[in-house]
C-alpha cells in the first residue's frame, strides 16, 4: 500500500512544486537512503531486479529512497528535477508469476536515470512496459505478492499520471493537484492510451465496444480494490491540498491517521500513515518522502529514512558532490537504530508522541525555515551539505537519548492478534 500526490504551482504557497509519498511495505524491509552521481557506464547491460536490459551510455544524478535488497527504488528525483513515485495496482490481467519482467520500482529507477523531463520520463517508462511487461514480484518476505504498477511523475513545470494494467496503459496530465494510492482513477478521463488497451479490454473483460472506454471500469479488480481502502486514502490526500499547499502541509498529510486518538494497534488500511496490525494488515509506512521544486533551483528533497512518518523528522538532503548524509556503519544503520525507538514504544505510543512534540516538531520548522534562507540566499554561514548532516544527528542523537531514559516502558495491553505479529516482526536485524 502506498499514498502519492503532487501539487502545481498555482496552488502552492510560494509557487514551488511539491510531490509527496509515502511507502508502505512489509514491516521488516528496511528503506534506506540512496544517491547515484551522474556517470558514464561503459556497460551494455544493466541488471535489474530479475532481468537484465541494454543499459544507456550515460545516467544522470539521483536520490532514492529504495527497499535495501532492491535494484529500484520506490520514489526518487534527479538533477534535472524529475520526480517520480509509484503506486501497487491491483487489475483483472493475469500475471504469470515467472519474474522475467521489471518490477515498478525498476521502471522508475531507470527513468530518472534516463530522463530530462516528465514527458521524457513516462515515454520511458511506458516503452519499458511495453517491451518487458512487468511481471515481478514485488514483495520481500512475501513472494507471492505480484502487482501492476501506476505513477506520478512530474518535472519543474507539468506532471503525468501514468496508470497500468499489464502491458496496457492510460495517462492523463495533471491540473493544479492529483492524488494516487492502490487503485486505478484515471476512467474515461485520459489523455494518452497504449495501442491495444481497447481492444484488450473488449476481448478479455467484456468491455461493450460501443460504450465510451472507461480504463478504470475495464481493468479494475474490485476485491482489491475494496480491500485496500485506496479511494478513501486517495480521497484523503487529494483533499488535502488546497491553495496555499507548503511542505509542511506535505509532511502533515503523509503523517495522517484516519481516527483522531491514534493508537498503533488502531490502526487500518484507511491511515496515510500506516501502521501494520496483523496478517489482515500488513503493511507499514517504512520511508517517506516529499520534494520541492522551487523556479531556477534544484530540488530539495525532505526525507525521512525511517519507518512511521507520524514520529519522525523530515531531513533536507541536497544535490551535489557532499549531499551531507553521514557516513554510518553501513546503509541500513540509521533506519534501524530510529526503528529502535519506534519498536519500544508500540505499547506506549503516547509517550513517544510527546517526545516528538518536545523535541523534532520544533526543529522540523527550523529546518524549513533554514532551507528557505539558504535558498533565498540569505543564510550564507550554513551549507546545505551541514545541514543535511546535522539534521540527521539530531535525530539519531535524540533517539538514542530516549532509549536510555525509557527503559522501563508501561506497555499496554493490545488484542492477541496485534501482539502475535509483532512478536513474529521482532527479529528484524537478522533480515539485514
Amino acid at each position: 500500500m502506498c499514498d502519492t500526490f503532487i501539487a502545481l504551482p498555482e496552488v502552492t504557497k510560494n509557487g514551488s512544486i511539491i510531490f509527496g509519498k509515502n511507502s508502505d511495505r512489509e514491516p521488516n524491509e528496511i528503506q534506506i537512503i540512496a544517491r547515484f552521481p551522474r556517470k558514464i557506464t561503459g556497460k551494455t547491460k544493466v541488471q535489474c531486479t530479475f532481468i537484465s536490459i541494454p543499459e544507456v551510455e550515460e545516467t544522470f544524478e539521483v536520490i532514492f529512497s529504495k527497499p535495501f535488497h532492491m535494484w529500484g527504488a520506490e520514489m526518487g528525483v534527479n538533477e534535472y528535477g524529475v520526480v517520480i513515485g509509484n503506486e501497487a495496482i491491483f487489475t483483472n490481467e493475469k500475471i504469470a508469476k515467472k519474474n522475467n519482467g521489471l518490477t515498478g520500482m525498476d521502471m522508475l529507477r531507470l527513468a530518472l536515470e534516463r530522463s530530462k523531463t516528465a514527458y521524457q520520463a513516462m515515454e520511458n517508462i511506458t516503452f519499458l512496459l511495453e517491451t518487458y511487461g512487468q511481471d515481478a514480484c514485488g514483495g520481500y518476505k512475501d513472494k507471492k505478492f505480484y502487482y501492476h504498477n501506476s505513477f506520478i511523475i512530474s518535472d519543474n513545470s507539468s506532471a503525468w499520471i501514468l496508470e497500468t494494467a499489464d502491458i496496457h496503459w492510460v495517462a492523463k496530465s495533471v491540473k493544479n493537484y492529483g492524488s494516487i494510492s492502490n487503485g486505478l482513477t484515471i476512467g474515461a478521463d485520459y489523455d494518452l492510451i497504449s495501442k491495444n488497451c481497447i481492444s484488450n479490454a473488449i476481448e478479455k473483460h467484456g468491455v461493450n465496444a460501443n460504450e465510451v472506454f472507461d480504463f478504470t471500469k475495464a481493468y479494475t479488480d474490485k476485491l482489491m480494490r475494496w480491500a485496500t481502502n485506496c479511494t478513501i486514502r486517495q480521497q484523503k490526500s487529494s483533499n488535502a491540498i488546497k491553495k496555499g499547499f507548503s511542505v509542511i502541509d506535505a509532511f502533515a498529510s503523509l503523517r495522517s491517521h484516519n481516527i483522531d486518538n491514534f493508537t498503533p494497534q488502531k490502526g487500518t488500511t484507511k491511515d496515510i500513515c500506516m501502521h501494520a496490525t496483523s496478517i489482515l494488515n500488513p503493511s507499514q509506512t517504512v520511508g517517506s518522502m516529499v520534494v520541492e521544486i522551487l523556479p531556477n533551483c534544484k530540488p530539495t528533497v525532505w526525507i525521512t529514512g525511517t519507518s512511521n512518518p507520524c514520529l519522525s523528522l523530515f531531513k533536507p538532503v541536497f544535490f551535489g558532490e557532499d549531499y551531507g548524509i553521514p557516513q554510518f556503519e553501513n546503509e541500513t544503520y540509521f533506519w534501524l537504530e530510529i526503528e529502535k525507538v519506534n519498536r519500544q514504544c508500540m505499547n506506549n505510543y503516547k509517550l513517544l508522541n510527546q517526545f516528538f512534540i518536545d523535541h523534532l516538531a520544533s526543529y522540523q520548522l527550523r529546518l524549513v525555515e533554514t532551507v528557505v534562507k539558504i535558498n533565498e540566499a540569505t543564510e550564507k554561514e550554513i551549507t546545505k551539505s551541514k545541514l543535511t548532516s546535522a539534521a540527521f544527528r539530531f535525530h539519531l542523537e535524540k533517539a538514542q537519548d530516549f532509549i536510555k531514559s525509557n527503559n522501563n516502558i508501561k506497555k499496554n495491553h493490545f488484542s492477541p492478534f496485534f501482539n502475535f505479529y509483532w512478536i513474529k516482526m521482532k527479529n528484524i536485524s537478522h533480515e539485514v
